[in-house]
């Protein structure tokens, strides 16, 4: 892993830069692509073209989540690389500070999701119209002071919110979440407390097989 190197406050971390792809640590508040209107198109892609023109989208994180987001450079890596998501060929890992005390060291969440689409961009659990989702959960550290735990979570699907949802249907909302946790959890982070800290994958060209970690400052 390279050191970063931010360029101006307007600039992103790359931490690390090749033929095929880029890695960047993505901070909490700005989109991993452009929204609608002129006021969002300030973003994580954005950012990343301006200094390395070739750069593509290969996957994203939620605009309140921070992290390791991975780009493709040119047409083919980015096809190899998305096969690659949809094959889940890619670890991937979070750290979340969690509502409460989970029972038990780890677990599973096993629950399908879909979009809440008259309450967009939320999404729900539903049993008869979701898509299967898994999460895989392991308790890092208990905080009983303030009622927390940091849990280390692995998405095997990749839906979207699905940490969120997941975390929130089994009764540990996100702290800081805006659109899942109760307003006193929200109260108590000025962010959402998620952080993508761990990448793992072979590169699209060569074939070698990279890891990345970058741990949460929160």
């Amino acid at each position: 892993m390279t050191t970063p190197v931010r360029a101006d406050p307007s600039d992103i971390d790359l931490l690390h830069l090749d033929d095929g792809l880029v890695v960047v640590r993505k901070p909490a508040g700005l989109l991993s692509v452009p929204g609608r209107g002129p006021e969002r198109a300030d973003c994580v892609a954005a950012r990343v073209q301006r200094r390395v023109p070739d750069a593509l989208v290969v996957h994203r994180l939620d605009m309140a989540t921070s992290g390791l987001l991975l780009m493709a450079r040119g047409p083919q890596a980015q096809r190899l690389l998305s096969v690659a998501f949809a094959e889940r060929r890619v670890a991937k890992r979070y750290v979340a500070v969690v509502a409460g005390m989970p029972d038990g060291d780890c677990g599973e969440i096993s629950l399908p999701l879909r979009c809440d689409w008259p309450n967009r961009p939320r999404q729900m659990v539903d049993h008869a119209l979701g898509k299967p989702a898994l999460t895989r959960w392991r308790v890092l550290s208990r905080q009983p002071s303030d009622g927390t735990a940091r849990l280390e979570l692995e998405p095997v699907t990749g839906r979207s919110h699905q940490l969120r949802v997941h975390l929130q249907s089994i009764g540990h909302p996100i702290v800081g979440d805006e659109l899942y946790a109760p307003a006193h959890w929200q109260r108590a982070s000025p962010r959402l407390l998620l952080h993508a800290c761990h990448l793992a994958f072979v590169h699209p060209l060569d074939g070698s097989a990279l890891a990345f970690s970058d741990p949460a400052d929160f």
